[in-house]
């Protein structure tokens, strides 16, 4: 198997970070191909914490080349603040490059994303506010600028100066709010473009000169399926396809080039923002699985709704991704408990759900139907063997995989690299 698609099967925040980073020691390239800096994707090594936004979690591996393809709204100031962190601790980051497609992200998006929010009152979506969505809705629009088009300054600065002129018009007669400051913008830009100049390059090209030469190469995944703007819990959703097939576009590459997909799946469900979730719980199990868990935001800081396993979510992301396997994670979180719940489908009005339904009046509609197990009530962190595990642990995984009807190929029983039970290899 030489190449792999890591997704989140949930809302996001599923670990992928760690099981990216653990595969990428194995990863010639690893691929960003979607989202911007709205990703928080944490790494774990030793006694250090890496909150990672906008760069590949490969880059904690020096051989690893590190791709931001040209799916990716790029923040090239939050770039280089990234970078600088790295690089202060010893990190190499000379390995990162930037498709030339990539559109970019300006202060002014980051802005107007404020704005947007707010004018929703109380029914904002929760997005991070970084840009993103307004970012895409100018690639969307074709007024967006490009990576490519920072190679040519004169013609740069023309285009930004006339993206700001448009912008502040929006600022000042939609919102009344204060006009953004066209000299510094187009000054800070131009010395990022300087800065950035190194590292352009067509990636797509790379992506498939790698494959085809039989590297392997990891596709990591941002976000999480449910947050697809075509297939997610619209309108709260992102702004791309963090789904496997977003690659296909995101990354510049054939719909054959994926061989194989993983899941990564919290052994729970947590989401961030607003929107029906069906399993949650607003109660003190909750509040436990999100204190046991550390359920705060990686780029928001904000507090993750919890709630136990729902497998109709992990099942309808597991078909719209072609998954081929799972990495079930944060599963010591969960050995507080007497007993466990794993939902396998949703009542509504009478009828039993086994799909995740479109609309999300339905969705608020349906209650869970429970799966109760026994709990394990110890410490499993230091398993490093699935039968290591206690009986209870060992069936809640089956569990898992009959609900879904996906193998569970990777149990994650601890933040660190080393806290990962292999049971079946994936890349």
């Amino acid at each position: 198997m030489s190449t792999l698609a890591v997704v989140g099967s949930q809302w996001g925040d599923e670990g992928k970070g760690k099981i990216i980073d653990y595969l990428a020691k194995k990863a010639d390239m690893v691929v960003r191909g979607q989202g911007g800096s709205n990703a928080g994707h944490t790494v774990v090594i030793g006694n250090r914490k890496y909150a990672l936004h906008l760069i590949p979690s490969g880059v904690m591996n020096e051989q690893t080349v590190n791709i931001i393809g040209n799916g990716v709204v790029f923040d090239a100031e939050g770039f280089f603040d990234e970078t600088a962190a790295l690089e202060k601790d010893g990190i190499k980051t000379d390995r990162i490059f930037v498709s030339d497609r990539a559109h970019l992200v300006f202060p002014y998006h980051k802005l107007l994303d404020e704005l947007y929010e707010k004018a929703l009152g109380e029914k904002d979506i929760g997005t991070t506010r970084k840009g993103i969505g307004p970012a895409y809705m100018d690639k969307i629009a074709r007024s967006g600028l490009r990576v490519c088009d920072m190679l040519d300054e004169a013609a740069f600065r023309e285009k930004l100066a006339a993206q700001i002129d448009d912008k502040n018009r929006i600022l000042e007669k939609l919102f009344g709010a204060p006009p953004v400051n066209k000299e510094e913008i187009i000054a800070n830009s131009l010395d990022c473009a300087k800065r950035l100049r190194p590292r352009i390059r067509d990636t797509g090209v790379m992506v498939h000169d790698a494959i085809r030469s039989g590297k392997k190469v990891l596709f990591e995944g941002a976000q999480g399926s449910m947050l697809d703007i075509d297939l997610g819990t619209y309108p709260y959703v992102t702004s791309s396809h963090p789904i496997s097939g977003g690659f296909t576009t995101g990354a510049g590459v054939g719909a054959g080039a994926i061989q194989d997909v993983i899941g990564i799946t919290k052994a729970y469900t947590t989401r961030v923002g607003k929107g029906p979730f069906v399993t949650e719980l607003d109660n003190e199990i909750g509040k436990c699985i999100r204190e046991r868990g550390l359920e705060y935001g990686a780029t928001t800081g904000r507090p993750r709704r919890c709630g136990w396993f729902d497998g109709v979510v992990v099942r309808y992301s597991a078909r719209i991704n072609g998954t081929t396997g799972l990495a079930l994670m944060l599963l010591d979180v969960l050995g507080e408990f007497d007993e466990l719940k794993l939902c396998h489908g949703y009542a509504y009005k009478g009828e039993t759900i086994s799909e995740f339904p479109a609309s999300l009046d339905t969705v608020a509609a349906c209650t869970p139907l429970y799966l109760t197990l026994p709990g394990w009530k110890c410490d499993i962190t230091g398993c490093r063997d699935f039968d290591a595990l206690p009986d209870a642990a060992r069936g809640y995984v089956k569990a898992v995989e009959e609900i879904t009807g996906v193998p569970v190929k990777i149990v994650s029983v601890g933040p660190d690299r080393e806290q990962t039970i292999i049971r079946e290899a994936v890349f």
